[in-house]
């Protein structure tokens, strides 16, 4: 479905309508013609559509009315971006099945209970990459002394990028998960870390990463991302 917005004319759109699909970049809005996605039916992708299902009949089965008030407490309170950049806020019931099927495809626990906090987990500014393509290993730095790195049921949770000729400028996909830093309350993890990355890379390649916060209350930030090119 395509997000129009008028003003004297059409001013901004995003989305598809019927063959043709509208989006924007940084040089400004452009059309091409709208291809269909194959669906491979992978793993993730039925993990996926098993916790979207779970969570569904979770949220009307299982929660208390108290509970799903909290939720929609929280949403009218959370402000949120659209395709046009515009400040919309979602229901409780979209708030409780972004998070936790960001939680339960991750393997951490289902979050009933509204958040009493009305904010998103802020983006970490000092979050940067480094790859090395002698090693095969992403370093990630990121803050330790931010909230989540001292709470138990916490995570920072990353993803790479499948890796691009260096001339590249945009990406978006796919992606693959390298694994989560968990918060601890007797001592925040060590920064940077380093791990084996998702895809394999090779020298003056550029990967483009992101990375998002989990609270152990259930709120879960935006994506926020790190780009770089691969060293030898």
């Amino acid at each position: 479905m395509a997000l129009i917005k008028y003003g004297g004319g059409i001013v901004q759109m995003s989305g598809s309508i019927a063959g043709t699909t509208h989006a924007r970049n940084r040089y400004g809005n452009y059309v091409r013609a709208r291809t269909k996605p194959i669906n491979p039916n992978t793993a993730l992708q039925v993990a996926v559509r098993t916790a979207l299902s779970e969570l569904t009949a979770r949220w009307s089965q299982t929660l208390t009315a108290a509970q799903r008030t909290a939720w929609n407490l929280y949403a009218s309170s959370v402000a949120m971006k659209n395709k046009l950049g515009e400040t919309v806020y979602l229901s409780g019931f979209n708030h409780y099945i972004r998070s936790n099927s960001f939680r339960n495809v991750g393997g951490y626990a289902t979050v009933d209970n509204g958040p009493v906090i009305f904010e998103l987990p802020a983006a970490d500014p000092t979050y940067a990459v480094a790859f090395s393509e002698a090693t095969q290993q992403v370093t990630i730095t990121y803050d330790n002394t931010r909230a989540w790195a001292l709470e138990d049921g916490a995570y920072f949770v990353h993803f790479q990028g499948s890796p691009q000729n260096a001339q590249r400028n945009f990406f978006d996909g796919p992606w693959r998960s390298t694994g989560n830093i968990a918060g601890d309350p007797l001592g925040p993890p060590a920064t940077p870390v380093a791990g084996a990355v998702a895809f394999a890379v090779a020298e003056l390649q550029r990967v483009w990463c992101y990375a998002r916060i989990a609270r152990a209350d259930g709120r879960l930030s935006e994506k926020f991302r790190a780009d770089t090119f691969c060293a030898a």
